[in-house]
């Protein structure tokens, strides 16, 4: 049988081929290769004598040929444009018979044809309040052309742009189409005009002159938008009530508007010593009128207007005024009437409007655009009392009992509570303890030999004193005073005044103190004090390096060259000598030349301080091992089960793109803490100590890893120890300042040696000071 392409399935439309003779059946097994298996292999499609491929179970197309022969698509219409659609905007006019100032009406509409098997269809778009039902206007369907072609249906050849199509008696006009359908009939030889304009719609122009002649109506409110816009959202004002009459006075007030309900609050706030206590509610929150006339009688207002009443005692009926003629429209402040400088009527009482909050401010300038805010001077009377000042406020002499503070306390509050301590203070200063050997200066000559420490507590400003017990001295060594506050000398006891107490500052090296009636003079201190008060030279006047060498270079400027040749007796071209060599002096040497050409305007400390900073003595090297830093760390690695190596090389590759060999101490700190290795705080301190650095003190971080890698060494024998202490002792380099650098000092002072120039041969010996070869560690 052969059948005709695009023609139904109908009787009339198969013929029977003469010729054929041969009927075989439908082969569904073969032998392949001896193995008998099913045949699903795909039958060739059948070609009709035109060339043109045929497909026997493709449904019928109502449109014509748009590809030559033998150039259309191999695939049937259903799957070859499956999901493809024309789209077009159009409209249709609809008479209107009840509107006789329009006698038609537009309507627009969008034409959809499906590709796949010829079928329109037709959409409305809604719109809100129109009154017309929209929606689908025509199911999707096979549309017949009009008649004398009713027998064909419509295909895109008679869809395009500006050309009317008569759709079920009704002409719609195409006016535009989408992208995708210009391009599918442009490739396909069908010209698509540009798009046109539609038709205008009268009764649309009607309706919208009747809209524009109409007033606007006023604008809705609704009391919750506003309160849930302007919740807890307050403009702040400062006004007075001048009420100077015979008992009266100036009356400060803060008017409070809430934008939530349009509401004013005023409040009072009452001077001190004013005679006057209680509420500090003016005005309760609530509209605020703007005309008062005086309070109205019982009666005079009413919600309704009664017009007569009707009926007996019994039945009753009510007339009741509709429009409510005889009411008063009344008028509330609101937010426009509230400037600087305004009068409000709270009542019969003026107030005025002094200043406004900053939020006010703001308010008022980004919705009005006000950029001036002038306040206003409040009056004042004379005899109004000054503010408390608390300042000047002079307590009762101490009495004895207890602390100073105890005392204030009791005049303080009625209730008797304990003096409040500063605790940061005590966080931050807590185990800060500032120890100075002491001894007292006293006439009986066994007690200058006696050896005390006195200990300053940063934490609280207390002080103990302890005495170091000497064999065969007659004197127990121990607490010779308690921990407490010391008094500075020279302030009476039993005064309003509050007393000064020792203060870090007040200690020194060489200075004497008075404490519980005994005098003390500092002659050392310990490393530990030393280095604080130098890291704090704001503190301690006597550790300010600057200070003390713009005293010392105000005192030595005349007297240079006597300074020179007491610290070097044979000072002869020692600037020249300085330039090839390192000068070093001794601690005494230079304290006895500055004490003897200074005095006593220069204290010990500061002779120690000047020593110490320019120390020639080396610190001793780095007493860590590097095998047995290793050792703890793969121990600690061990016992962990700590097995993130390649995730920590990842890490270095992301934050090192450029694989560069070195990084910054700081992030390899930073990166070994992120990754939550098991090592302590000071044993990475000591792993990063014993690790390859280049010049710039960065770190190698292929030696990192080498380091931390335990696949490739033994077990280690390590003992637990404690990381803080054995590993890497960290003993305090306590011989800083014996030997001072002469050359740097001298450069520091910057002062002209003016020393006589001599051309003997160079030693190795100035007096007591030593000519050392040049080296790298003294850094001036």
């Amino acid at each position: 049988m052969l059948r005709i392409p695009g023609m139904p399935l109908l009787p009339g439309t198969l013929f029977r081929e003469v010729n054929k003779v041969y009927y075989p059946k439908s082969q569904t097994l073969l032998n392949f290769r001896g193995i008998p298996m099913l045949s699903d292999r795909q039958h060739p499609m059948p070609v009709d004598p035109a060339g043109a491929v045929v497909d026997i179970s493709c449904p019928p197309a109502t449109a014509h040929a748009l590809y030559p022969p033998r150039s259309g698509p191999r695939l049937p219409p259903w799957l070859a444009y499956d999901k493809k659609v024309l789209s077009f905007r159009a409209y249709f006019k609809q008479t209107l018979q009840e509107n006789f100032h329009a006698p038609y009406m537009v309507r627009h509409v969008k034409i959809y044809y499906y590709l796949e098997d010829g079928t329109l269809e037709i959409h409305e778009p809604k719109v809100e309040n129109s009154g017309i039902v929209q929606g689908c206007v025509l199911h999707r369907q096979r549309v017949p052309k009009p008649p004398p072609c009713e027998n064909e249906s419509l295909s895109i050849i008679d869809l395009n742009v500006d050309k009317t199509v008569l759709i079920f008696d009704r002409n719609y006009h195409i006016v535009d189409c989408d992208r995708f359908t210009r391009n599918f009939l442009n490739k396909r030889g069908i010209v698509v005009p540009d798009p046109v304009m539609a038709a205008i719609d009268p009764a649309e122009a009607v309706r919208k002159r009747g809209q524009a002649r109409a007033s606007n109506p006023p604008e809705k409110r609704h009391p919750f938008a506003q309160f849930l816009k302007y919740d807890r959202q307050i403009l702040k004002f400062q006004a007075y009530w001048d009420d100077r009459t015979d008992m009266g006075d100036v009356r400060k007030l803060e008017v409070c508007y809430y934008l939530a309900d349009d509401t004013i609050e005023v409040k009072e706030a009452h001077i001190r010593n004013s005679g006057r206590d209680g509420p500090t509610v003016f005005l309760k929150r609530g509209r605020l009128q703007r005309e008062f006339d005086g309070m109205l009688l019982p009666g005079q207002q009413t919600p309704v207007t009664l017009l007569n009443v009707l009926g007996s005692s019994r039945n009753v009926r009510y007339c009741i005024d509709p429009l409510n003629l005889g009411s008063k429209e009344i008028l509330y402040y609101s937010q426009r009437d509230l400037q600087i400088g305004s009068v409000l009527n709270v009542y019969g009482r003026a107030v005025v409007i002094t200043d406004m909050d900053p939020f006010t401010k703001q308010y008022y300038r980004d919705h009005y655009g006000i950029a001036e805010f002038t306040p206003i001077p409040m009056p004042t009377r004379s005899d109004v009392c000054k503010p408390y000042d608390k300042s000047g406020r002079m307590l009762p002499p101490f009495n004895g009992w207890g602390s100073y503070e105890d005392s204030a306390g009791n005049c303080m509050s009625i209730v008797i509570k304990r003096p409040k301590t500063d605790f940061r203070k005590f966080i931050k200063f807590d185990r800060y303890v500032l120890r100075f050997g002491a001894k007292m200066l006293s006439t009986i000559r066994e007690n200058c030999e006696r050896i005390f420490v006195i200990s300053y507590y940063m934490s609280d400003d207390t002080m103990q004193v302890q005495e170091i017990a000497v064999r065969n001295s007659g004197f127990l060594g121990g607490v010779f005073m308690k921990r407490t506050r010391v008094l500075m000398p020279g302030q009476e006891k039993f005064s309003c005044k509050q007393p000064q107490y020792y203060r870090p500052c007040n200690f020194f090296i060489g200075g004497t103190m008075s404490i519980k009636d005994f005098i003390f003079h500092l002659v050392s201190a310990d490393e530990f004090t030393l280095m604080y008060m130098e890291h704090h030279p704001e503190q301690f006047p006597h550790c300010n390096i600057e200070l003390i060498l713009e005293k010392v270079r105000k005192a030595l400027e005349p007297r240079m060259a006597q300074f020179v040749s007491t610290c070097v007796p044979d000072c002869t071209d020692l600037e020249k000598k300085m330039e090839k060599r390192t000068v070093f002096v001794s601690f005494e040497s230079l304290k006895g030349a500055l004490v003897a050409l200074m005095g006593n305007t220069i204290s010990d400390h500061e002779i120690i301080s000047l020593c110490r900073h320019f120390s020639g003595e080396q610190a001793p090297p780095n007493a860590c091992a590097r095998d047995k830093v290793r050792a703890s760390a793969h121990l600690e690695i061990k016992r962990s089960l700590w097995n993130g190596r390649d995730e920590l090389m990842e890490h270095f590759h992301h934050i090192n793109p450029t694989n560069k060999p070195f990084l910054p101490e700081a992030q390899v700190r930073s990166t070994l803490r992120g990754f939550r290795m098991p090592f302590t705080l000071e044993l990475i301190d000591n792993i990063l100590s014993v690790l390859n650095r280049n010049d710039c003190d960065d770190i190698e971080v292929c030696d990192l890893m080498n380091f931390i890698d335990v696949s490739c060494t033994k077990g280690c024998d390590m003992p637990p120890i404690n990381y803080a202490f054995e590993l890497c002792p960290k003993l305090p380099f306590q011989y800083k300042g014996r030997v001072v650098d002469f050359g740097c000092f001298l450069k520091a002072l910057n002062l002209p040696l003016n020393l006589p120039s001599s051309n003997a041969q160079p030693t190795n010996m100035i007096g007591d000071a030593r000519i050392l070869p040049p080296s790298d560690i003294a850094d001036c």
